[in-house]
Formats: structure tokens, sequence, C-alpha cells
């Protein structure tokens, strides 16, 4: 198929490292593009997290706010082989606790064998403290700018970006921008054609220009 990775196995080995207090659009905007691509391509999924029990959308940081859950097919400790990695951002992500310590721990031992790393929002901190992003651009959500820019100075963050490809890496701003990254991925993968039609499927109008960013403008950056 044109523009196929000629990287990618079959079926295309995807995961989803889960923590309380992720954002749920951070998961679930790309999540929907990637039901739509496994109409046509052939995909497995992974949702991984520290144990099998539903994880939550609830953080201490929004005790009042509704929250939802997802449920885990696999743990860290025992997750399958993969060539991709989706990092969510959230509330979560900030929080000094055993169970980020277990994701990022996770991403630095996984990320010498994937394909591709994707992180969403302040997911890319995560991905920063696990080292994988020294020396290489990267961006994140641009209200959270300052938080996650000082985790790791080793990174050249990149302040106006829908989303920014280093290498395999691809990271993005926040929230929202993980459906943009993902059918940028998309595109790149499997071609701009399917991820224009996944688009219209979903009926999203998409970002198409990594460089234009008015949540920089928003905050100053």
């Amino acid at each position: 198929m044109p523009g196929k990775s000629p990287y990618q196995s079959t079926p295309l080995r995807l995961g989803v490292a889960l923590y309380p207090g992720f954002q749920a659009l951070d998961v679930f905007g790309p999540l929907d593009c990637l039901n739509s691509l496994s109409r046509t391509e052939e995909l497995s999924l992974a949702l991984l997290s520290s144990t099998l029990e539903p994880v939550s959308t609830y953080s201490a940081q929004s005790p009042n706010a509704i929250t939802q859950s997802i449920v885990p097919t696999h743990t860290y400790a025992a997750a399958p082989p993969l060539d991709v990695l989706l990092i969510p951002g959230g509330m979560g992500s900030r929080e000094p606790t055993p169970l980020i310590e277990e994701v990022i721990t996770f991403i630095q031992n996984t990320y010498p064998q994937l394909k591709y790393l994707i992180t969403v929002c302040t997911g890319s901190g995560l991905a920063a403290r696990a080292g994988v992003l020294d020396g290489k651009q990267a961006t994140t959500n641009k209200k959270a700018w300052n938080e996650v820019t000082a985790l790791r100075s080793q990174v050249i963050w990149v302040p106006r970006a829908r989303w920014v490809t280093d290498g395999n890496i691809w990271t993005s701003s926040g929230v929202s921008a993980g459906m943009d990254v993902m059918l940028a991925w998309i595109g790149e993968v499997f071609g701009k054609k399917l991820a224009s039609d996944i688009a219209d499927r979903i009926e999203y109008t998409r970002q198409e220009d990594p460089h234009v960013d008015p949540f920089a403008d928003l905050y100053g950056l």
C-alpha cells in the first residue's frame, strides 16, 4: 500500500499507557481514529496499566469533576510486544505517585523496541522524564508549558507547534491535538487519503499544518 511504513508489522501492534487521572479525550480521541482505521487495516490494541482494575480519569487536583474509567487489557508487567505506544496526558501525569513512576519506567524500557512513540498533551512530560526525548524536538500542552518543559532541560521544546515529529517520536499539544497528531501519523504510515477519509467519517475538521498553533498565542509563547 502506498505510504505504508516499511517497518510495519502485521497486524500493527498498538498500546496505550494508562494511569489514574488521564485526560479522557487524550485517549478516546486518538482511539476513535484507530477504531476507524481498523476497518481497513489489521491492528491489535493493548490498554496498559499497573493492574487490570478499571483506570479512572479522577484526579485529586479536580476532586469534584465527573469521571470515567477504562478497563485495561494488560498490565505493564505482562505487556505484549508493541510497535506503537500512545502516551496521554492529564492531571494525573503531574502527580508524584508510584504508579506514574511505573509508567515512566515502562516508557524507558519499551521505547527501544518501538517503531513509533506518540504523546498527547502533558504525556510528553512522562516521555521526557523517561529520557527518551533527550536531544529531540518535542511539544506539549501550552497552558501547562512552563510546568512540563521544566521537567527535562535536555529536550528541545518547541513552543509553537500543534505537533512535532522528530524521528519516530510524535509529540502533540493539548488534548484535542491528539486527534490531529494521530491523523497525521495515519497519513504518514497508511497514506494521506485514508487519513482524510477517517477525518471525514468522524466529521472532524482537522488541523493539517503542524505549525499552526493559536494556543501558543493564547498563552503568550
